[in-house]
């Protein structure tokens, strides 16, 4: 009979005062021997039309194979940013009502913005787990606010705490591909090479991925796995290995205009829009390719060059990960579902970016200038993304981009793979659809019951409906009421083939928003606006929408570029609430939500032992090959360079560093036009000053070092180029008033970084 013991187990034997009075029994495995194993695979900002099997001439023979076994869904919509599209993969609920209206960087004091997802809507991880699951995953969290994400934690929202046994990857919203900030499960590591040794992140996670699985199936193979492979991938930085570079060279000097035109006509042919789909105009600022200068011609061509590149680069990391389930004979009995987050991106702007820190400060980009270095596009000396006119190609035949609610937004490919049981090969399915529904279509595909309660904790109600009746039948009706967006002040609603939908402009009260009307289920493009003809639809709509927001806690709207939105970070108990940072090395890679502002200038002093010898190697180090500063030690000197854009200030001491103790300083004052003075010291001792033209507001996505360098930020050294000596001290200080420019700036960078 079941008696709860002290521990709290609900033990179903007989414990009597000995053994032979006693009836030993074990918990049932959670395990179901057959199970069918998930892979879930997460591009970044691709979109509808970027794979080739959507309609692109760009190469995806990997994800095409899988459109061409399984399903390609043509109404699949996402929530138009990351962190909120994956909060809705993971958790099948609507991403205001799990606390992520943006992303995970922000938290306005309200509950439809804290980025984290709450306990009372457990991710898919945590479902299957506990349904004897090994769940594992790769490569982009951005799901946990980045104040947060520090060595000091709090964990509370890293993987392992939201369900998976083994993560590998990195936590910010973006990476560099040759030089990222990896994490390990719970702590920070290096990657395991650099550019020069052949490294790319995309490669390392899919090895990671390959790692994890075959442990399992090895040691216990009828255990079923769930991998959730998230690629930094489309996201910018675009880059990738040389000779993908090279392949694509001179392939897109047509332009935009031809491109898109083709692309629409092989979606045609293809069936995945229908044949009297219009092609949507061209989006404001986007300008007919002839009217480019031909500098913007070749610096737009080169950027998409390092897309299509990076693009292919991912595809094949992709068709590794399927030869490897092949391999042991896991592939048929794999759910493998390939997806983006949202469209393609509009933060390269009107002419594209070739450091993309330069917009973020404000800064723009010559183009005439940024021509001279066209062979550094898509390789470690560049941070690029593509302009408004290719993300654009890349939505055909949708308008609008990334953040916006309009199709170019939210609509997005999705590829279903089954072997054992999605038979109908290569077919399409036009079902209206949105990425709430994944989790559940998961959850029905594998006969599990949606848990009421999570580690003791009651859960809110699922929003989406699964897929699975789609899976066998083309024309299976789906029980989804309407469908509500809202990203950044830009709104929609989709209800019965209908959308109503605006594009919002920040400041403007959002009364006076004006929306549009479409009849979607005739008008896939969003091309004709029915809002004058059919005002009774649209005012229908529109109170929808205000319903449904109230329903799902959208409201207040919320479109402040202000500093509200990063007060999570300046919370008591996190790394950047304060002006004086003590650091005691060695310590773990500070990510740049953990790192004190650059902006304002600083003061930092070290206390070291310098050993005998030239004793070189890097003391501090901030950012990357393409913006940050650097003090380290080379030829037995100190050296202060701050690299902004590739344009380097310098500062080297004239004699060297003595064996020994020693206090090293370092100020920088900003002065009232941007700039900064510098002034290095030993000892009290002035040994070099000189003078910033700019110092930058926001200095890179990436972090910081003390005793190393995870990427090198001048090309006098080779990364880790670990500081030999022992440092025992490292306190930075920071002026308590901030300039004028750097919130914004920091909004900026923040809701680029997605």
């Amino acid at each position: 009979m079941s008696k709860t013991t002290p521990a709290g187990e609900d033990f179903q034997g007989v414990i009597g005062r000995t053994i032979p009075e006693s009836q030993p029994w074990w918990p049932a495995s959670k395990i179901k021997p057959g199970s069918p194993n998930v892979v879930l695979v997460v591009l970044d900002d691709t979109g509808f039309s970027h794979f080739g099997c959507y309609g692109s001439t760009l190469a995806t023979p990997n994800i095409d194979a899988l459109a061409a076994g399984g399903l390609r869904f043509t109404g699949f919509h996402t929530t138009a940013l990351c962190s909120p599209t994956r909060a809705c993969l993971l958790t099948g609920r609507n991403h205001h009502a799990v606390g992520m209206r943006a992303i995970s960087n922000f938290d306005t004091g309200y509950p439809n913005m804290r980025g984290a997802v709450p306990r009372s809507a457990a991710t898919l991880a945590e479902i299957l787990r506990d349904n004897g699951y090994g769940t594992y995953a790769t490569g982009k969290w951005h799901l946990a606010p980045m104040a947060e994400c520090s060595a000091a934690g709090p964990y509370t929202n890293w993987p392992l705490q939201k369900g998976f046994d083994r993560y590998y990857g990195f936590l910010q919203g973006e990476t560099d591909q040759f030089f990222p900030e990896l994490t390990h499960d719970n702590h920070f590591i290096d990657a395991p090479g650099g550019p020069e040794d052949g490294y790319h992140v995309s490669e390392d996670i899919v090895d990671r991925s390959a790692g994890m699985i075959r442990d399992q199936v090895s040691l216990v193979p009828e255990k079923p796995f769930f991998l959730y492979l998230a690629f930094g991938a489309m996201h910018s930085p675009h880059q990738a290995p040389q000779a993908y570079l090279d392949k694509w060279r001179g392939k897109f000097d047509a332009g935009w205009d031809v491109a898109r035109e083709e692309w629409f006509a092989r979606q045609k042919a293809l069936g995945i829009i229908p044949p009297d789909t219009r092609l949507a105009p061209h989006n404001p600022g986007v300008r007919p390719w002839t009217d480019l200068s031909v500098n913007e011609q070749r610096f737009a061509a080169r950027l998409q060059e390092a897309f299509a590149a990076m693009l292919e680069h991912t595809d094949d990391q992709i068709g590794r990960l399927v030869a490897f389930l092949k391999s042991i004979d896991q592939f048929d009995n794999t759910l493998l579902i390939v997806m983006s987050d949202n469209g393609a991106s509009q933060e390269g702007g009107a002419t594209g970016v070739l450091d993309e820190m330069k917009w973020f400060n404000g800064i723009r980009e010559s183009v005439d200038e940024a021509v001279s270095r066209l062979d550094d596009i898509g390789g470690p000396n560049s941070h690029c993304n593509i302009p408004w006119g290719w993300a654009q190609a890349g939505n055909t035949p949708l308008k609008w981009y990334k953040q916006n609610t309009h199709g170019g937004g939210v609509r997005d490919p999705l590829i279903v793979h089954w072997p054992n049981r999605v038979t109908a090969g290569g077919e399409t399915r036009d079902q209206f659809c949105h990425v709430i529904d994944i989790a559940p279509t998961i959850i029905d595909a594998l006969g599990i019951e949606t848990p009421t309660v999570v580690a003791g904790v009651p859960q809110t109600p699922v929003h989406g409906v699964s897929l699975k009746p789609t899976f066998a039948d083309a024309g299976a009706a789906l029980d989804r009421g309407p469908q509500y967006f809202e990203m950044l002040g830009h709104r929609g609603i989709w209800k019965d083939g209908w959308k109503a939908v605006t594009h919002h402009t920040p400041g403007q009260p959002f009364d006076e928003d004006r929306w549009e009307l479409y009849h979607l289920a005739e008008d896939f493009s969003e091309h004709d606006d029915l809002a004058e003809t059919n005002p009774e639809k649209l005012k229908e709509m529109v109170d929808l929408w205000w319903a449904q927001a109230e329903i799902h806690g959208v409201l207040p709207l919320d479109d402040r570029p202000a500093m509200a939105l990063f007060r999570a970070s300046m919370r008591p108990g996190l790394p950047a609430s304060r002006n004086r940072f003590v650091y005691y090395p060695p310590l773990s890679h500070l990510v740049s939500d953990a790192c004190p502002s650059a902006a304002r200038g600083w003061t930092t002093s070290l206390e070291l032992e310098h050993p005998a010898g030239d004793g070189d190697g890097a003391l501090i180090a901030r950012g990357s090959l393409n913006s940050g500063f650097v003090l380290f030690v080379k030829q037995g000197r100190l050296v202060f360079d701050y690299n902004e854009f590739h344009e380097h200030t310098r500062l080297t001491a004239a004699t060297p560093l003595t064996a020994g103790p020693h206090e090293i300083g370092l100020v920088v004052t900003r002065t009232a036009d941007g700039g900064g003075d510098v002034v290095l010291s030993v000892d009290g001792q002035v040994v070099a000053s000189g003078r910033v033209p700019r110092l930058l507001f926001i200095v890179s996505s990436t972090g910081m070092d003390l005793g190393r360098s995870l990427s090198p930020v001048v090309d006098d050294y080779a990364a880790p180029f670990a500081y030999p000596g022992k440092i025992a001290k490292v306190v930075f200080e920071t002026p308590e008033s901030m300039p004028k420019g750097e919130v914004k700036a920091q909004v900026r960078a923040e809701m680029v970084r997605q």
